[in-house]
């Protein structure tokens, strides 16, 4: 049975996993892999915490460099996250001819095609299965299990937190403020919640997704992203009437020239499986030109989920698979131009608040018509006793972005209108 020798960097809630899955269901591991994983050296900043977890028979430091240069190591696992050492670390570690595991999405979003690059010169294996929707395999489905696909579009809910927090403005009715603070206090966000709340999170995971799905460079600066800090518990309700469940989804669609990668709250029509999605847990819808609409669901975070990926990667580089990084051959990564939002295609969510008198509504109609975009479906609410305001909810057909925000321009200077049109972007997901 040959061995690899693991280093592993962080052990914190993901590293701890690994550390117990491995320990867990090593005699399992050989069975498949004829392989004898084990961690030999563990880099944490705080020594003791380390000690306790894996013991003394495991050579506990508090610096990092000293694993990825030491040459009984095979593998290095980084799980220190961020964009700075984190980096310096996996740059030494394949310098140094060591196959690198990561959870890293960040470090790949911004980072990842040189990383690739120097991984392909220096023969080794750089693996990141963990970095997007946890324990669920979707990177692996989309490079293999769909590699004879023509992927067409992807839409993923792939942050927990913004998924658990519209959960619970949905079923108890609360405002996304209450619904944040009752996440902090769960640990489902941290106390600094912006890389979740404002879509950044998945926007670095929607970054990795577009890569391997349409063998394209990452490029995170060129996802547009929008966060769910402005939902409002009305639209919530406003949506569940009309039939529709607001998730944050990351989308990724492949058009004639080009693709469209944006990160936004939508709605989706309550009868998809995605949309009854709930709590934190995440799903990937993934739509081949030959397969259809296929469904990934399960835990996008925690311990053993993300540590599940983790080692699924370490059992890859065992057994000398070589798949590479995009699923597409190096040569064949195409740079495609990245839509605009102004540019992109989608159905639309438009609540508008009006003075109650006649007319309004016609006026408003009038000018959908103009721009030739038609309306799918509309909810007029009647004023509240002693209000003379009332909203109107319209959802549209497809419409082009530049065009629907002409309409949105033209509503809000009527005379009738009060404050801003809120838009919410609408997508089917079925064909």
């Amino acid at each position: 049975m040959k061995r690899m020798n693991i280093g592993l960097l962080g052990i914190g809630t993901v590293g701890g996993g690994v550390f117990e899955l491995l320990k867990s269901n090593i005699t399992e591991i050989q069975r498949k892999t004829a392989t004898d994983m084990k961690i030999i050296a563990v880099a944490d900043k705080d020594i003791a915490r380390a000690k306790k977890i894996v013991g003394s028979s495991i050579e506990v430091t508090d610096d990092p460099f000293k694993l990825v240069a030491d040459k009984e190591i095979d593998v290095i696992v980084e799980l220190i996250g961020g964009t700075t050492i984190a980096k310096d670390l996996i740059v030494k570690a394949i310098e140094n001819k060591k196959h690198v595991v990561t959870a890293n999405k960040a470090l790949l979003a911004n980072f990842g095609n040189e990383l690739f690059e120097l991984a392909k010169k220096n023969n080794v294996t750089l693996a990141f299965e963990a970095s997007v929707a946890g324990g669920i395999p979707i990177l692996k489905s989309i490079r293999e299990g769909l590699a004879g696909n023509k992927i067409e579009w992807v839409a993923g809910i792939i942050n927990g937190t913004t998924n658990f927090i519209l959960t619970e403005m949905r079923e108890k009715g609360i405002t996304f403020a209450e619904a944040l603070s009752e996440a902090q206090s769960l640990g489902f966000a941290e106390s600094d919640p912006t890389f979740d709340i404002e879509g950044i999170d998945a926007a670095h995971k929607l970054t990795i997704l577009a890569g391997l799905s349409f063998g394209i460079p990452m490029s995170f600066k060129d996802v547009y992203v929008e966060g769910i800090t402005t939902l409002e518990q009305k639209d919530i309700q406003y949506a569940d009437e009309l039939g529709y469940r607001i998730k944050l989804l990351g989308i990724a669609k492949k058009r004639d020239k080009g693709i469209e990668l944006r990160v936004h709250p939508t709605l989706i029509p309550e009868k998809r499986l995605i949309a009854n999605v709930n709590g934190v847990m995440n799903a990937v819808v993934v739509k081949g030109n030959m397969i259809g609409p296929t469904l990934y669901y399960g835990a996008g975070a925690g311990a053993l989920p993300t540590a599940s990926s983790v080692v699924a990667d370490l059992i890859d580089i065992s057994r000398s698979s070589h798949v590479p990084p995009h699923g597409f051959e190096d040569n064949k990564i195409d740079k495609i131009p990245i839509y605009k939002i102004d540019d992109a295609i989608s159905g639309y969510y438009l609540r508008i608040r009006v003075s109650d008198k006649p007319g309004v509504l016609a006026e408003i109609t009038k000018l959908f018509g103009d721009k030739k975009i038609s309306i799918d479906a509309m909810l007029q609410k009647e004023p509240k006793e002693y209000e003379s305001e009332a909203d109107i909810v319209i959802l549209s057909h497809l419409a082009v972005e530049k065009d629907i925000n002409v309409v949105i321009h033209s509503i809000e200077s009527l005379s009738a209108t009060i404050g801003n049109v809120i838009k919410i972007r609408l997508e089917e997901l079925s064909k």
